[in-house]
């Protein structure tokens, strides 16, 4: 399975904000669109950076001052980690793994960002994988279709 392959089908829209923006502007784009992270790009509309909640949570902590001051250009992941639509899954699964993050933006041909897959994107995917198989594997065993039970 190809990440273009599940692309298409998370129904939400990639959030983005500039690195000229604030951490709390950021805070209030993941609360107003209930998500864990937003990509940072230019103004060319290019990813140069992630910023996770749990970037968020840590600069709360570490600075008791006010989150309109910081910008998140100054505290967001540059050294972005992208996949493209042609990746497997599995391989996308392994870079989440190995580099322990939840979320993969994903830049086209043109390196411009066209999705974002998450962990939970992966899991459902491969459930589904799974699920479709153990169909066609009972279908097999026992000869018969899910429609001859009804």
């Amino acid at each position: 399975m190809k990440v273009k392959d599940i692309l298409g089908k998370t129904s939400r829209p990639v959030i983005t904000i500039t690195g000229d923006k604030t951490i709390k502007e950021a805070m209030e784009l993941l609360n107003k669109h209930k998500i864990g992270s937003v990509v940072v790009v230019n103004q060319d509309g290019d990813p140069v950076g992630i910023l996770t909640e749990r970037d968020m949570f840590h600069l709360c902590y570490k600075y008791t001052s006010d989150m309109k001051s910081l910008k998140v250009a100054d505290h967001m992941t540059a050294d972005l980690l992208v996949g493209v639509p042609e990746d497997d899954l599995d391989y996308i699964a392994g870079v989440i793994t190995n580099k322990r993050v939840r979320h993969i933006p994903i830049i086209d041909e043109d390196r411009k960002l066209c999705g974002l897959i998450s962990i939970g994107d992966i899991v459902k995917a491969k459930m589904k994988q799974a699920e479709i198989h153990v169909r066609y594997l009972t279908e097999y065993i026992t000869g018969r279709s899910q429609t001859d039970h009804e």
